[in-house]
């Protein structure tokens, strides 16, 4: 599925997906809806953090719209030099780093706080909430910064994450955007 920058000053642009199995990027409707989300509630994208990158699509998505920077973190090497190759065709290299490595393991090298955390982790992956609420316990969310993630339909995700409340849910088809305050 051909994936696009909705919106801001890279709006159009083909982004390059990720062909493996298990890898499902954020289709341009759910990515539209969540930044459309974001911006009625007034989340800062001054410095943003896309966890599970995946393609890059959100950060990438979040630069578009005038993030300062981009942490991106990714496991699959494949899906990082996927992530590289989509700042370069973006114009955001400069703005962007990415972190090739699993999360939990990314936690302790990032510096932060960061103003938005965009996680879509897989949906069958079991430790995602534990890994979230660790990256708040370490302050990398910054005080009024904002979490969103992208999640299957059929998890259901705490009212409290890690002491930050659940603002809003929303379904969108077979994915459900979750976000906390």
């Amino acid at each position: 599925m051909p994936i696009r920058v909705i919106a801001g000053e890279a709006r159009g642009r083909p982004l390059k997906t990720v062909r493996r199995a298990g890898t499902r990027p954020t289709s341009d409707r759910v990515r539209e809806a969540l930044f459309a989300l974001l911006e009625s509630h007034s989340a800062d994208f001054a410095l943003v953090l896309d966890l599970y990158s995946g393609t890059g699509a959100m950060g990438i998505e979040a630069l578009s719209r005038g993030a300062a920077h981009c942490d991106f973190v990714e496991s699959d090497a494949m899906a990082c030099a996927v992530i590289r190759q989509n700042l370069r065709l973006t114009g955001f290299a400069d703005r962007a780093t990415v972190h090739c490595a699993a999360v939990a393991r990314a936690l302790s090298r990032l510096a932060g706080p960061y103003t938005l955390v965009v996680a879509d982790p897989p949906y069958e992956y079991d430790l995602a909430e534990s890994e979230l609420a660790d990256l708040i316990a370490r302050g990398l969310l910054a005080p009024g910064g904002t979490l969103a993630v992208e999640h299957s339909k059929r998890r259901e995700w705490p009212e409290d994450l890690g002491g930050r409340r659940r603002l809003l849910t929303r379904r969108h088809g077979d994915s459900t955007l979750t976000v906390y305050q």
